[in-house]
């Protein structure tokens, strides 16, 4: 049997929770042991698809990307344990200017490289910014938070020093989490395949023929195709690994990055399984030693006793995103449907499996779409529900739609066993008010579908993501339902709380916070675009003999250490 770990590089400094010790094995042990006893390679189980090396697409944000490529691709931080950005000495500093507007400094590493051999510059920044500040709206960026509050990136092309000054008043809060893991792709390679060997010029100028091919290159030219030979001119890293190859058979095979500039990774190969490989026999046949997974998802995956396994509330919140076109054009037809969702049942029978908490993440039904129940608004912003929409109202529901029956299509990234129960618990309980739930879910599904008409509803994490997802944040989840931005899925359009995730991103004060997203709960309560239900359970399992595995119940789940793992036999 084979094992797994935490990032040793000192960025990860807060105190990991209990469910976390419990798992975590102190790194002194490996160094115990001779370098024979070590297996060279790691496997690594996601409950996603891995569809793009970009996460930061608008499908590419749904996908494993970050689970699979944050010690691939940095940045000036990654997501820790806490759902938190911590800054990633080993990419670059970023340090605040004096000034009337927010101004950050940043200096990359003056030994990072491409494993191309490219060196990573400010334009890399450039690049990062332009797409997704809204500016350009040539790019398919999933979110524009951050961003768009940028007023530009003064960088010479080609240097390792950046300065970035924001809008008068938009001082983002959350700068530190800006250009972080996964965040910084490689302009070089866009530039040269868009035929712009200027890029930083064509962004500053606006060059719209420019930005064009650069954009079109951007969303998709970085698609991941099983089979395919992953060119390293094409798919550079900037991180411990690099993607060596892909295949249906072979999974996603990351080796370590000669030319990265910091700490050597303690195992030299890790290969990446997505949940189309049928993760249950890859268990069985003992390729899979660190199992990142939501709880109940994968059927028929049970790790035994060879593993240290441990099921927790995530900072993803599971909810149903509803369209605002075709069958849920109104909001009285999303509140009829809200009206039957069981959602005091979801909880009680999928929400906590194997745990109980008495507060805080994972304590019960999920009542707010924007706060997290382990922050001190909590309780007053979920308020607003009061005892709304906990269990099925058939008459209210049936009142609602004034008796004219619907059809509503729930879709997800398949197969999920645990989503399945959960759509047909719906559909049970809606049936008698004249609302037919059909299970749309589909290993080929993205929440983009939505957009499109194919599906009427999304079931998902935060934003819509079919994986690890969510940090400690309340931005990312408030973007998802403002007008414009890309997790906007359902295509939700209110001036109100598209206003309040715009304050939200700038304004710390907890008695301002506190009344934004109490004002905005109403509205949304109101107006249904969405029907928050539970935080989402994770399961990360660890093979016994692994060291510095922590799980990460995050956005970047288990992988975000990946260079510190180390398996003894």
């Amino acid at each position: 049997m084979r094992r797994g770990a935490s990032r040793g590089d000192g960025g990860y400094r807060r105190t990991v929770a209990a469910g976390v010790a419990a798992i975590a094995v102190v790194a002194a042990a490996a160094g115990c042991s001779s370098k024979e006893d070590q297996v060279p390679s790691i496997g690594y189980a996601v409950d996603n698809v891995l569809t793009t090396y970009n996460a930061n697409t608008l499908d590419g944000a749904a996908s494993g990307a970050r689970q699979a490529f944050s010690r691939v691709l940095t940045g000036m931080s990654y997501i820790g344990p806490e759902g938190t950005a911590l800054s990633d000495g080993d990419f670059g500093t970023a340090v605040p200017q004096p000034g009337d507007s927010l101004t950050i400094a940043y200096k990359i590493n003056p030994n990072a490289v491409y494993s191309d051999g490219v060196p990573v510059t400010c334009d890399d920044l450039v690049l990062a910014w332009a797409a997704g500040s809204g500016k350009f709206p040539q790019f398919a960026s999933a979110t524009r938070a951050g961003y768009a509050d940028i007023d530009r990136v003064d960088c010479q092309s080609g240097s390792k020093d950046a300065t970035v000054v924001f809008r008068p008043g938009r001082a983002f809060a959350e700068w530190l989490g800006l250009f972080g893991a996964t965040d910084v792709m490689p302009a070089h390679v866009a530039g040269r395949v868009a035929g712009v060997p200027d890029v930083v010029g064509a962004v500053h100028s606006g060059d719209v023929d420019a930005l064009g091919r650069i954009a079109a290159f951007w969303n998709n030219g970085w698609n991941l195709t099983p089979g395919e030979q992953l060119d390293p001119a094409l798919f550079p890293s900037s991180g411990p690994y690099r993607a060596d190859s892909y295949t249906e058979d072979g999974g996603l095979v990351l080796v370590a990055n000669d030319r990265w500039w910091g700490n050597k990774p303690a195992t030299d190969r890790i290969v990446v399984w997505p949940k189309n490989s049928d993760l249950a026999a890859k268990l069985g046949s003992g390729d899979l030693d660190v199992i990142d997974v939501g709880a109940n998802a994968v059927d028929g995956l049970d790790p035994g006793d060879g593993y240290t396994t441990v099921t927790e509330p995530s900072r993803s919140s599971e909810q149903l995103v509803l369209g605002t076109g075709g069958v849920f054009g109104s909001a009285d037809a999303r509140k009829a449907f809200a009206s039957c969702v069981p959602r005091q049942q979801l909880f009680d029978d999928l929400g906590h499996p194997g745990f109980q908490k008495s507060a805080g993440l994972g304590s019960g039904v999920l009542n707010s779409r924007i706060a997290a129940p382990d922050m001190l608004i909590y309780p007053t912003v979920s308020g607003v529900a009061g005892d709304r929409y906990l269990h099925p109202d058939v008459g209210a529901a049936a009142a609602a739609l004034g008796g004219k029956p619907i059809t509503v299509r729930v879709g997800y990234l398949g197969p999920d066993k645990r989503r399945a129960d959960t759509v047909a618990s719906i559909a049970a309980a809606c049936a008698p008010a004249g609302i037919t739930v059909q299970d749309a879910g589909a290993p080929g599904f993205v929440p983009s579908g939505l957009s499109t008409g194919q599906v009427d509803a999304v079931l998902g994490g935060t934003a819509s993501a079919q994986g690890a997802a969510g940090t400690d944040s309340q931005v990312p989840p408030a973007y998802s339902l403002a007008a414009g931005n890309g997790t906007n899925y359902g295509q939700y359009h209110n001036n109100r709380v598209t206003e309040i995730a715009d304050q939200l991103a700038v304004d710390t004060a907890p008695g301002s916070r506190l009344n934004l997203s109490t004002e905005a709960e109403n509205i949304l309560w109101a107006e249904m675009p969405s029907i928050p239900l539970f935080n989402e359970p994770r399961t990360t399992a660890i093979a016994k003999g692994m060291h510095a595995a922590v799980p990460n119940p995050s956005v970047s789940g288990a992988g975000w250490n990946m260079d510190r793992w180390i398996l003894l036999r």
